[in-house]
């Protein structure tokens, strides 16, 4: 046998392992693609309340990873902050700890609290507060109920008792909050309120009231009505729960 034929026949013999070995189609979709379908249309056929805690974070990371699988970093975010509202509520610092988390994912997150907050805050302005508490307590849990420190917010409310604004005085420690009873009433005298309700969390779960608490919002409440301004109530927030001073009779 000729050299000439020798190599036709080792040429012949590789064909075969070079096609196997050929890479696929581009076209070729990953596993997950079929997931995502069937889970945006099931979101679409019956609503949010027929997905999983998971499923919803897949659906919300969907835009800020188009190409990649959601489902394993919807569960990672769900470890790691324990809750569906904890992620939401978490800072962008926060979510980047989360391996494959990018910033298009993270600016998803967040406005996706924002909206939130703001359809709430809206529900909350539409009537006045006193008929439309839930709504108001479910505005300010949505703001504070998973913050780590301590966090005071200020309800100003109108002389037909809707809000008007709505504004955080500061942050603390974990269990502290310093007030200052004349700036609250310098910022009601500000913008014209007739009202008050005052609103802090508790990051510790605990919603009852501290000696502290207690003597603040006497101290609030004492310097406003010597200028014609009410407070209403003053809500203490946590993840699990709410108390009202005004409830309580400590108002």
């Amino acid at each position: 046998m000729s050299a000439r034929g020798s190599r036709r026949e080792e040429t012949g013999s590789r064909a075969p392992e070079d096609a196997a070995a050929a890479p696929k189609s581009s076209d070729a979709k990953p596993h997950y693609h079929g997931h995502r379908e069937r889970l945006r249309q099931r979101l679409l056929d019956k609503g949010g309340e027929a997905l999983a805690d998971y499923e919803v974070l897949e659906v919300l990371l969907f835009a800020g990873n188009p190409r990649g699988d959601t489902k394993p970093l919807a569960k990672a975010l769900l470890q790691r902050f324990g809750s569906l509202a904890a992620v939401l509520a978490a800072g962008p610092a926060e979510l980047k700890t989360v391996k494959g988390l990018g910033d298009g994912a993270v600016a998803g997150l967040m406005a996706t609290r924002e909206a939130a907050g703001r359809m709430a805050r809206e529900q909350a302005m539409e009537r006045p507060v006193i008929s439309s508490w839930d709504k108001l307590l479910a505005y300010v849990r949505i703001q504070m109920a998973e913050q780590k420190v301590e966090q005071f917010r200020l309800l100003f409310l109108d002389r037909r008792n809707r809000l008007i604004a709505d504004e955080a005085q500061g942050k603390g420690t974990v269990d502290h909050t310093p007030v200052y009873p004349r700036e609250v009433v310098k910022r009601a005298l500000e913008l014209g309120a007739s009202a008050l309700i005052l609103v802090h969390n508790h990051p510790s779960g605990d919603p009852t009231p501290s000696k502290a608490d207690i003597q603040m919002t006497r101290d609030v409440a004492e310097a406003a009505k010597r200028l014609g301004i009410s407070v209403h109530d003053h809500v203490i927030i946590t993840r699990s729960g709410h108390t009202s001073f005004k409830t309580k009779g400590l108002l």
